[in-house]
């Protein structure tokens, strides 16, 4: 058994074991994987996955961006270089490790309920929203939540199906389309789903490649 005498040695060896302890507690413990997306165009939304961030390249498909992360003390803005995937979708890479959420590719059927995940200026907000069909549309539509009407500044934000309590990314809100339907005029929002994104799951090639960890005083 080792035995140390002097303080400041002693000192020392516990400043060594608690440095990883508290890299191992950091904030992104706290799973915010809504991130916003700024490019010259202007912003949108996106959602950071296992697999690595994705977006639709809704106000620019090339070029420079800012990533803006939010984690358990404030937000941290990173910046990448946008990459595409193909159908549409987007993906860019992070010095650091962003929270992050897994993705389901299971297909939503009608009727089954969701929760839609965008963000504002007071933080990250919620609504639960049904899955919807129209023979005119092709693609995945749910209920326009009362609290995003009028509001085109939610392109990006995560759809998500909850299992068993966790959160699993299900596809990305791409629009808001209008339709005529017996009831009079209604309101939806389309959705970018499970039949696209999982081309993020092969871009990243070399994803057991082992990379020195980052670490940085904003991120500890």
């Amino acid at each position: 058994m080792l035995q140390v005498t002097s303080p400041l040695v002693r000192r020392a060896l516990v400043a060594l074991v608690l440095y990883p302890l508290a890299a191992c507690m950091g904030t992104r413990t706290i799973a915010d994987p809504i991130v916003v997306v700024r490019s010259a165009g202007g912003t949108e939304l996106g959602v950071s996955t296992e697999y690595g961030l994705i977006f639709l390249g809704h106000t620019a498909r090339a070029g420079y961006i800012e990533v803006s992360a939010w984690f358990g003390d404030g937000p941290s803005i990173e910046p990448s270089v946008i990459e595409p995937l193909g159908g549409g979708l987007y993906t860019a890479d992070t010095e650091i490790r962003l929270p992050t959420v897994p993705l389901t590719f299971v297909e939503p059927t009608e009727g089954e309920k969701l929760l839609v995940v965008g963000r504002g200026s007071g933080g990250t907000r919620s609504f639960s929203v049904r899955v919807r069909s129209d023979p005119r549309v092709y693609g995945i539509l749910v209920d326009l939540p009362r609290g995003l009407r009028g509001r085109g500044d939610q392109t990006g934000a995560g759809v998500f199906r909850v299992e068993r309590g966790e959160r699993k990314l299900l596809g990305l809100v791409s629009g808001i389309l209008r339709l005529q339907t017996d009831r009079g005029q209604r309101e939806f929002m389309t959705v970018v789903g499970p039949q696209d994104l999982w081309r993020l799951t092969t871009h990243r090639r070399d994803r057991e490649r082992v990379q020195a960890p980052v670490y940085r005083p904003d991120i500890l």
